[in-house]
C-alpha cells in the first residue's frame, strides 16, 4: 500500500522493484533539506509536465543537489511509463493536494472565531473543500508556516 501511495505521488503507473528505495531516498532528502512535504509534492507535478518547472522545486532545497540527484534517478525512472507528460502532471495533481489543514491556518481562525470573526475559519473551509484544485486567490493558504507561525502545542478541541 506505501509503495502504491508513493508511486502515485511520483507519477509512477507500473511498477518496479525500485520503487520504494527511490521513495525512501526522496524522503531523505526532503527532512535533511527541510523541504516541506505537501509543498514539494505539489510543486513536482509541474516538473513531471516540465523539467524547466525544476527550478521552482530547486529552490525548495537548502542544498540543490539534492534535488538534482533525486530528479536524475525519477527522470531515468520515468522513462518506464507510457504515460504522457501532461496526463502524468494531472494524474499528480489528483494525488498530490495543494492545501492541507496547516496548524497555524486553523489556529489563526480559532483565534480569529474566539474575537467572533469568521471569515479566516469560513475561508478554510471554501479552499479545503477543494484541496487538490489550485486556488491562486488563497496561494497564501498553501505556505509552510515560518519559525515564529509554528503551533508546538494542539489540543483535543482543535
Amino acid at each position: 500500500a506505501y509503495a502504491s501511495v508513493m508511486r502515485a505521488k511520483l507519477g509512477l503507473e507500473l511498477e518496479d522493484e525500485n520503487d520504494t528505495a527511490l521513495a525512501a531516498d526522496l524522503l531523505r532528502r526532503l527532512a535533511a533539506n527541510e523541504v516541506d512535504y505537501t509543498v514539494f509534492f505539489r510543486a513536482l507535478c509541474a516538473s513531471a509536465e516540465d523539467p524547466a518547472a525544476d527550478v521552482h522545486v530547486m529552490s525548495l532545497f537548502k542544498d540543490q543537489a539534492a534535488f538534482r540527484g533525486f530528479a536524475e534517478s525519477w527522470r531515468r525512472r520515468l522513462l518506464l511509463e507510457t504515460s504522457t507528460p501532461a496526463d502524468r502532471a494531472q494524474a499528480m495533481r489528483r494525488e498530490n493536494p495543494a492545501f492541507i489543514a496547516r496548524n497555524h491556518r486553523v489556529e489563526e481562525a480559532i483565534t480569529a472565531g474566539i474575537r467572533g470573526d469568521f471569515a479566516a475559519f469560513e475561508t478554510l473551509v471554501r479552499v479545503l473543500a477543494r484541496p487538490y484544485d489550485d486556488q491562486p486567490d488563497a496561494a497564501h493558504l498553501a505556505e509552510p508556516p515560518e519559525p515564529s507561525e509554528r503551533v508546538t502545542q494542539t489540543f483535543c478541541g482543535t
